[in-house]
């Protein structure tokens, strides 16, 4: 409101002695908006490339488009226009001048006159005070070599601050070197080239003294510490305090947007003090509704608690119930789930990250039971019950990197139908009564590298795993397999099920984050004679909220847009493997830790094959869509998908919305 009139009315107080009273009228007029942007003297650069460097000066070019005029946005534009010369190697480029003016409609127009000069090229690059490292090494870290455009902004980036940190100053501070300076000089200039002359002051080693962590009213601080890369008495490293920070935001406890670090140092005795500001934030998770399902049915609804920082030590000490024992950690879930006569289910987990809490070594420990059927009756057909349970054991590697996790677990699944549907061999046979027994060994290995677990922006998770089941035929080869009915022949499940998926997360600009993710998996079988299992197949569609292997002893994995009778392979008991690809963009509209919304833009494709000699991975059923998520700590995410079936069966009576569907997401992110 660049027009904008304030008048001052000044009065006598008519109440309190020699006090006047002020008034101010104010008159905003309208926004002054910018019409047109013109640069002289610009031979090298487009106009429209400049002022696509004026990120604050926007220009009203559009209906609806914004624009305005502010001053102190102006100023940085200018600086911003310079900037960009420089970077193309014109050094010596400035505004001279500039002017702004009205044109009819009182908006403004501005004129900028800038001097380009000419474009400079480095020639000898020396490096002074350096005993370290060698030249060779700075160099290559360096990249800038003779003959290149003289780029005095990348060339800052590239000594002090590199966002992957690759560049000189990076070498020296994670070696210890705190106290290192780097200075570039510019010693000669000759017609378009010039010498730089870059002088290095190393210093000597800092050590850590003191390690500070504040902020932490309910983490316990050996849970803190524990994750920590930096230690008394260790040498000073930017790269293992980055790495300290990102470990601290996976924990999830703390608010990743207000994590603080400090490090003061005491140059005479060579030490540095590193503390760690945290805030804490809820991550437990409450999931309750109840109801009437009407006469037959019963009682409805869904209890669950999910205690994330959980501390089964303190569970008899009442002064540490607040409202529950807390700050180790330690990860408690307890869940039930009923829809009447219909469906039961019954789940616990406990998982310590660090057992014996010397080692990131992790133990997990789990059980369910469920109870299904397709319909009430007195007879209670079309009923399947799973109950089971597992261990598992985790370690952090050492080698590639740490980041890497293996874990080893070992399960047991009892599978009981009665009159079931949805279980069929590849020949067609039905697989509907009968009791069968699953006990199974998982190896997996996954890399975790992303940022943030509630929003991620940088970073990657790969994760393989295979699953095994003894070969029990194999090892008793008297009996004539081909033979036996069902029942007997599939009384202990024998498999293996193998699984990859990658994840990437990267930062376009701003907070506006892209993902890309790609999953596969294989159910194979050793003996032919038995062929494949009729369980833990893999289902492809839909919203992926039905759990799988509780509900339905099957791998269930959405694929947005579709209906699982979209996928060929699930009409016969589901695919023996299946392939998805995503790519989504993702922008936030809070980050506030108590409840963090984003929006999503997706495209997806995928599919699923009943044998292996079927799979075609160009054979996809692709959609686009959009969504959007909301993180509240007590209940998890929630959110909705509204996805676009590219490859749905055309029909002209039909129209653009039955090709859609829509999906929600309650407590977790599907598969």
């Amino acid at each position: 409101f660049y027009d904008a009139q304030v008048e001052i009315i000044e009065k006598e107080d008519p109440i309190i002695v020699n006090n006047n009273i002020l008034t101010f009228l104010i008159d905003k007029k309208k926004k002054v908006k910018i019409s047109r942007v013109n640069f002289h003297g610009n031979e090298q650069v487009e106009d429209k490339k400049l002022v696509k460097m004026m990120k604050g000066t926007k220009m009203k070019r559009r209906f609806l488009a914004g624009s305005k005029f502010v001053d102190a946005d102006y100023e940085t534009d200018k600086s911003a226009v310079v900037a960009h010369y420089n970077s193309l190697g014109y050094r010596d480029a400035q505004v001279l001048k500039d002017s702004l003016y009205r044109n009819a409609k009182n908006n403004f127009i501005i004129d900028i006159y800038v001097h380009e000069g000419k474009k400079y090229y480095l020639r000898n690059i020396d490096w002074k005070g350096n005993s370290i490292y060698d030249e060779k090494l700075l160099n290559r870290i360096f990249t800038f070599k003779k003959g290149d455009t003289y780029d005095n902004t990348k060339i800052e980036q590239k000594l002090r601050f590199s966002p992957d940190g690759s560049d000189v100053s990076s070498l020296y501070l994670d070696n210890g070197y705190l106290f290192f300076t780097i200075n570039p000089v510019e010693v000669a200039i000759v017609g378009d080239s010039i010498d730089l002359e870059i002088q290095i002051f190393e210093g000597k080693k800092a050590i850590i003294n003191n390690v500070v962590i504040k902020g932490n009213d309910r983490t316990h601080e050996h849970v803190i510490r524990r994750e920590l890369r930096t230690r008394p008495g260790e040498t000073f490293s930017r790269s293992a305090i980055i790495r300290t920070q990102r470990e601290l935001m996976s924990l999830g406890f703390f608010n990743p947007e207000n994590i603080q670090i400090e490090t003061p140092v005491d140059p005479n005795a060579g030490t540095v003090d590193i503390i760690y500001t945290l805030e804490e934030r809820s991550s437990d998770q409450l999931e309750l509704s109840a109801g009437w399902g009407g006469r037959g049915r019963g009682v409805v609804g869904t209890l669950g608690v999910t205690f994330s920082n959980f501390s089964l030590r303190n569970v008899f000490n009442k002064s540490e119930w607040s409202p529950l024992p807390q700050g180790d950690g330690q990860r408690l879930s307890l869940r039930m789930q009923s829809n009447g006569l219909l469906y039961q289910s019954y789940n616990f987990s406990f998982t310590e990250p660090w057992l014996g809490g010397k080692k990131p070594k992790s133990f997990t420990v789990g059980g369910y039971h469920t109870r299904s059927r397709n319909s009430i009756g007195d007879n209670g057909t079309g009923l399947i019950t799973l109950s089971g349970g597992s261990i598992g054991l985790g370690s952090r590697l050492k080698f590639p990197d740490d980041f890497f996790v293996a874990n080893t677990s070992l399960s047991y699944k009892g599978i009981g139908l009665k009159d079931r549907t949805g279980f069929r061999l590849d020949d067609g046979t039905a697989v509907s009564n009968g009791f069968y027994n699953n006990v199974s060994l998982t190896q997996s290995i996954s890399r975790n590298s992303i940022d943030d677990p509630i929003y991620p922006r940088n970073g990657s998770k790969f994760g393989f795993s295979v699953e095994l089941t003894p070969p029990y035929s194999l090892l008793n080869k008297n009996k004539d397999y081909t033979k036996l009915d069902v029942e007997d022949k599939f009384k202990w499940l024998e498999y293996h099920k193998w699984k990859m998926s990658a994840e990437w997360y990267s930062t376009i600009t701003g907070n506006l984050v892209f993902r890309a993710r790609a999953k596969f998996g294989f159910l194979g079988y050793y003996n032919d004679d038995i062929g494949l299992s009729p369980f833990e197949r893999f289902e492809l569609g839909g919203d992926g909220l039905s759990q799988g292997s509780f509900i339905e002893a099957k791998e269930v994995i959405s694929l947005r847009g579709y209906t699982t009778s979209d996928i060929g392979a699930n009409a016969s008991g589901g695919g023996s493997l299946y392939d998805k690809f995503s790519v989504e963009l993702r922008y936030p509209f809070s980050l506030n830790p108590s409840s963090v919304i984003y929006g999503i833009a997706f495209l997806e494709g995928g599919n699923a094959w009943n044998k292996f000699e079927d799979f075609d991975p160009f054979n996809m059923k692709r959609s686009a869509g959009v969504g959007l998520r909301l993180f509240l700590p007590i209940f998890g995410t929630i959110g909705f998908d509204y996805g676009f079936g590219l490859d749905r069966q055309f029909s002209f009576d039909a129209s653009a919305f039955d090709y859609a569907q829509f999906n929600i997401i309650l407590g977790f992110e599907p598969e």
